[in-house]
């Protein structure tokens, strides 16, 4: 087992190409060949009509599981689906334990609906921290890495979420209002206001690469699934801009947060989005 954070940044110097190839070639295999081809039998429903699973999940998972842990022995692996089966999978993020943290299809709704706006998420953390993330969107051929310390980049150049325009709008997208409690529907309406431009939310993953490339302001999200969060935050945060939940406080994996939380392209518009969610709640 990886012990250490100096045997970590080992890892990631030697193996962080192999873990890209492991993400690219789970999409080639499970996800792309059924996408706009899947079958009504390759769906199901998890906990509602708008929580859908398909086999193109389940398999891209399965094949992450084995290459992720072959390639960093004595890791373990949080997925989406792995915990929707058994929930108690959940708690190896708190654990002492190397965890890869894994959603095969962020955007699942958009995938099955014939729609490229769909990634794959793996992050890397080490005792709650997350060290390192990939995120792929296949039907974009984009991809995007982010190692902590070392910046982040898309397809090879490096990513800046810069400040927005003064006197613009800000875009924030939104957790949809079917997903939030009447709390955090308080919470969400202090962004409409003027200034702000509030829009329920795609995958999250690939709202997180849009701010991290500077075409979205920023994001205020009611929920604390890691799966949908922790490459995305790390990605943000390596291209310069940064995350709060509603203390103020940066959000973590390992959940107990003051929801909702919010990322943007820096640290004052996050902590401008937190002041309005904290007047509307």
């Amino acid at each position: 087992m990886i012990e250490d954070i100096e045997t970590i940044d080992e890892f990631l110097t030697r193996r962080t190409s192999d873990v890209e190839e492991a993400v690219r070639k789970a999409a080639a295999a499970e996800i792309m060949p059924r996408f706009r081809q899947l079958a009504a039998h390759e769906i199901d429903q998890k906990s509602g009509p708008h929580d859908l699973v398909t086999d193109a999940d389940r398999k891209a998972e399965e094949y992450l599981t084995e290459a992720l842990t072959a390639l960093l022995p004595g890791s373990v692996v949080v997925g989406e689906e792995a915990v929707h089966a058994d929930p108690a999978t959940y708690d190896a993020i708190r654990g002492a334990a190397p965890v890869w943290i894994v959603d095969p299809v962020d955007g699942t709704r958009q995938f099955v609906h014939g729609d490229p706006g769909f990634c794959t998420l793996v992050a890397l953390a080490v005792d709650g921290v997350v060290r390192a993330s990939w995120t792929f969107a296949p039907a974009r051929d984009e991809f995007a890495t982010a190692i902590r310390g070392r910046g982040a980049v898309l397809d090879g150049v490096p990513l800046r979420s810069g400040s927005p325009e003064p006197g613009r709008d800000l875009d924030i997208a939104t957790s949809h209002p079917d997903y939030t409690t009447d709390e955090q529907k308080r919470a969400l309406l202090g962004l409409r206001v003027e200034g702000v431009a509030p829009r329920a939310c795609g995958s999250a993953g690939l709202e997180y690469l849009a701010i991290a490339r500077g075409e979205l302001d920023g994001v205020a999200f009611s929920w604390e699934a890691a799966w949908d969060h922790a490459a995305g935050l790390l990605l943000v945060e390596e291209a310069g801009g940064a995350h709060l939940t509603l203390t103020g406080e940066p959000f973590r994996i390992t959940g107990g947060n003051a929801l909702p939380f919010t990322a943007a392209r820096d640290e004052a518009t996050a902590r401008r989005v937190v002041a309005l969610l904290a007047a509307g709640a």
